[in-house]
């Protein structure tokens, strides 16, 4: 999980710099939980020590040029992994499958 979330924290902040809150309320509307300070600030510290983020003078986090290299390459390795995500999306949206082949159409 935590690989994911880090992936998710590179994600939110591609498209605005936030604090640790605005984060972990980001965070909330994709997965249904919001996150703990004790889950989401750690990864921050980490991705900061990383030199993928960096924190301003109003505690909001931004993606730095390296950090920006790093989702590219994850975002990559996703597709590359995930290349049928629609096909997956369109098999949890219809009724339960017995295996993996019945979602195929």
């Amino acid at each position: 999980m935590r690989g994911y979330l880090t992936f998710l924290v590179l994600w939110i902040l591609k498209w605005e710099s936030l604090n640790g809150a605005e984060i972990a309320r980001n965070l909330q509307k994709r997965r249904g939980t919001k996150p703990s300070p004790g889950t989401i600030y750690p990864v921050l510290k980490d991705l900061n020590k990383k030199g993928l983020v960096s924190l301003n003078r109003e505690r909001k986090y931004s993606l730095t040029k390296k950090g920006e290299r790093e989702l590219q390459t994850a975002c990559s390795f996703f597709c590359r992994i995930f290349y049928d995500i629609e096909d997956m999306f369109n098999c949890c949206h219809q009724k339960p499958h017995k295996s993996i082949n019945d979602c195929s159409t």
